[in-house]
This record gives structure tokens, C-alpha cells and sequence, in this order.
């Protein structure tokens, strides 16, 4: 089976959104597995050398931002976030589709926004060359990332949105 073909039988998304999809997961699955090898490292140096690993909870910080911000655009675009659909069997399917569609464009405009706020945070950062306490890594480049996944989540939610509105909620 071709690598191409594997990403098709595995990923429901369609187009770009599953290589993107997949990319975004590989990320993950990457950070979590070197967040894993860091842990047991520290862990063996604790205990068998008296000794640990120098700036693991720095690493471990920026590996969980990674992580998170990483799966945050899959997880909105696959629609897993947690929906309360108490009202939904009172409220009509037009409603429902309008408020669905003001829900994904509040979400997605304050991502954006929040984004925006978190990148001038960023370049605050950069320009003021903060680092870490210990491994002095720049601050400012794991908070533009966090920026720039925050934009994609927001365009990931406001399509999903649209999506589910032509393509998925037809009665």
C-alpha cells in the first residue's frame, strides 16, 4: 500500500485538509513520543546517576504547547469539541443551522482575535530577546507559533462551519 493510500483509507478529510490533518498529527505524535523519551531519560538519570535532565520542565512546557496547539485545528475541524445540544429537539433545523453558524463565527473571530493579541505578545518578545530560564531558548518563537495555530484553528472552525451548514446538515 502506497503512503498516499494510507493517508486516504485513514483520514476522512478531504483535499488539502488531510494532508494537513496528517501533518498536524505527525507533529503531535512526534512531540509526545520525544516528551516520553525526556520523561523516562530524566526519570533513569534521577534515579540511577543522581542526576537529571537539565531544563526538562522547560522542554516539557514547550513539548505540551506544541502538542495542544498542534491538535487544537483537528480536533475543531473534526468537530470533536464538546457540544451541549440540550434545546436542539425544541428549535427548529433552520435555527439551529443559523446559531451553528453564528457559534463557529464567534468562536473562529475570537481565535483570530486572541491570536492577534498572543502575536503581538510575540514580537514584544522577540525584540526584548526574553529565553528561558535555563536553556535560554527564545520565548518569542514558541509564542508565535501558539499565534500562528491559534489563526489556523480560527480558519479551521469558520470552515468547518460553513461546511456543516452546506454540506452536512441538509434535511
Amino acid at each position: 500500500m502506497s503512503f498516499s493510500a494510507w493517508v486516504t483509507a485513514h483520514y476522512e478529510e478531504k483535499g488539502p485538509v488531510k494532508w494537513l490533518a496528517f501533518a498536524l498529527e505527525l507533529v503531535a505524535a512526534v512531540t509526545l513520543f520525544l516528551l516520553m523519551v525526556l520523561t523516562c531519560a530524566d526519570v533513569f538519570g534521577r534515579y540511577f546517576f543522581d542526576n537529571s535532565v537539565d531544563g526538562a520542565t522547560e522542554l516539557t512546557e514547550i513539548g505540551i504547547a506544541i502538542l495542544v496547539f498542534a491538535e487544537m485545528p483537528v480536533i475543531t475541524w473534526r468537530g470533536g469539541h464538546v457540544v451541549v445540544d440540550i434545546l436542539d429537539r425544541m428549535l427548529g433545523s433552520v435555527l439551529l443551522k443559523v446559531l451553528g453558524l453564528l457559534s463557529a463565527f464567534l468562536m473562529s473571530s475570537s481565535l483570530y482575535f486572541l491570536g492577534e493579541r498572543i502575536y503581538f505578545l510575540a514580537a514584544r518578545s522577540m525584540r526584548r530577546d526574553e529565553v528561558t530560564e535555563y536553556l535560554e531558548l527564545p520565548v518569542g518563537l514558541i509564542i508565535q507559533y501558539i499565534a500562528v495555530m491559534s489563526w489556523v484553528t480560527a480558519g479551521a472552525m469558520i470552515t468547518y462551519g460553513v461546511y456543516r451548514l452546506l454540506f452536512l446538515s441538509r434535511d
